[in-house]
């Protein structure tokens, strides 16, 4: 089955909503696809519809007025006819088509039931978001050893807690909302170790000054963590967690400036669950195959390089929020925004009538937004890097690669004896990657033993997300409409 529309915007999280509205209030046709039950993404995660009555998360979110506002817009617009909704579709491929794009989906609005659809328009947008990226240690593969981003989907998903003694651990801003919406909801946070020095900022102060409501939402998340008295320890990190069928402990540990452990530092905390988070990888799967031209990211990703309008190297695609490079809400919905006036500029659609603000002036001030915001993510990510020395928390007995079960010893020998220049190469070499996540999860560590202070980029997967062969053995047999 064929559908057709002006354009489809995969990804229905805050940069993909904002782009559907704006091309939707423009006059295109759209087609939305995600592969969650609900419109929001994992920021604006919701329960379930049918327990949204039970459970009550709208404490844990910010900008619920803007997220309720897009929301509404695209409902009147499906009610019109000029947008089509496809939730739970799971994008596997996209491909080139004359004209413009065939994205492959597969629907599992009926699951375990799957059907393959091919929906189709001329212009393209993909805003399909990041990832946790995970640096491991001795133990992380222990059950009860979460991502900060699973500890978070619990709680907005389900109002979850996943223990009742949490430590979390990494660096980054997001482990503050974690640990304020954790001891919210009732556990003992007893440790937040922050691998960077919050004194890191102060090297950048020009972006934080010109963004007043980031540092007011810090302050917010200080004052809420000061009333449940949670610790937040700087220069620390997790380096080991302990237990036999689920982790029982962990160990801490301050930093040397390198993020090498101090010796004479470590001390172990009792725990029952465990969050971990070194930022977010961006979802590259769709790009890389259409050949979509990269660059790096202070972050250490590799990210899709857009010009001053979201516009990829790409005729007719476009991108919008963390695949851009990693830096929140804010800046995902205003490259959304941006993205999509781009699209409308492109088609050549014409102004809505009764439209208050010129096109020209919408577009100016939605570009300041965009570089006001992304010199914030930049200096967050230089703020709060990667410990250069990581690697040391590791034995060669340290899994890395989860799915293969394959060690670090295994990781170090393929790079120095089999002479492996990057994560491609170990995974010839040892299987790291060839599991279920294929990658997502040990591909940038071991891309850091592997190539030092060189940009992740992913490997190129033809078919982004599984799908079962029954569904496959059909395409020839889909009916084009």
């Amino acid at each position: 089955m064929s559908e057709q529309g002006d354009l489809i915007v995969v990804g229905a999280g805050p940069a993909g909503l904002s782009a559907a509205a704006v091309a939707l209030a423009g006059g295109l046709r759209v087609v939305l696809v995600d592969s969650g039950t609900t419109v929001g993404g994992q920021y604006w995660r919701h329960p379930p519809e049918h327990a949204r009555a039970a459970i009550r998360t709208d404490d844990l979110h910010h900008r619920l007025r803007e997220y309720r506002a897009l929301a509404d817009a695209l409902s009147a617009a499906r009610a019109a006819g000029r947008l089509d909704l496809r939730t739970a579709h799971h994008v596997w491929s996209v491909v080139r088509e004359d004209g413009g794009f065939a994205v492959h989906a597969a629907d599992r609005r009926e699951a375990p039931a799957e059907t393959l659809v091919v929906l189709r328009a001329p212009r393209l947008l993909v805003a399909s978001g990041a990832y946790d990226r995970q640096l491991p240690f001795p133990g992380w593969d222990l059950p009860g050893v979460l991502t900060i981003g699973g500890l978070q989907a619990l709680l907005k998903g389900g109002g979850v807690t996943a223990g009742s003694r949490v430590a979390l651990g990494g660096t980054g801003p997001f482990l503050l909302p974690v640990a304020a919406g954790l001891a919210a909801r009732g556990a003992d946070v007893v440790a937040v170790c922050e691998a960077a020095s919050p004194l890191a900022w102060l090297r950048h102060p020009g972006p934080l000054l010109r963004n007043p409501g980031k540092w007011a939402e810090g302050a917010g998340y200080a004052l809420a963590l000061a009333r449940h008295r949670v610790r937040v320890r700087p220069r620390t990190a997790i380096v080991r967690a302990e237990g036999d069928d689920r982790v029982t402990a962990v160990r801490i540990a301050s930093l040397a400036a390198d993020g090498s452990p101090r010796p004479g530092t470590e001390r172990r905390i009792e725990v029952d669950a465990v969050g971990v988070g070194w930022g977010f990888a961006p979802q590259l799967d769709l790009f890389v195959p259409l050949g979509c031209e990269l660059t790096a990211a202070e972050d250490g990703n590799a990210v899709v390089a857009v010009d001053d309008g979201q516009r990829t190297t790409v005729p007719g695609l476009y991108a919008a929020g963390e695949v851009c490079g990693v830096g929140g809400a804010p800046l995902a919905v205003a490259e959304g925004r941006l993205a999509a006036e781009s699209v409308l500029a492109d088609t050549g659609a014409a102004p809505v009538p009764g439209d208050p603000e010129p096109r020209a002036k919408r577009l100016a001030a939605v570009r300041a937004t965009v570089a006001r915001h992304r010199a914030f993510a930049r200096a967050m990510a230089l703020a709060h890097p990667l410990p250069a020395a990581w690697s040391e928390w590791l034995t060669d007995e340290t899994v890395v690669c989860r799915c293969e079960e394959v060690t670090a010893g295994a990781v170090r020998a393929a790079c120095a004896d089999g002479g492996a220049p990057d994560h491609r190469q170990v995974k010839q070499l040892t299987r790291a990657g060839m599991g279920w996540c294929q990658g997502r999860m040990c591909g940038p560590a071991v891309h850091c033993l592997a190539a030092p202070g060189r940009p992740y980029v992913p490997a190129e997967r033809l078919v982004a997300t599984p799908v079962t062969l029954g569904a496959l053995a059909g395409l020839d047999e889909m009916e084009e409409q």
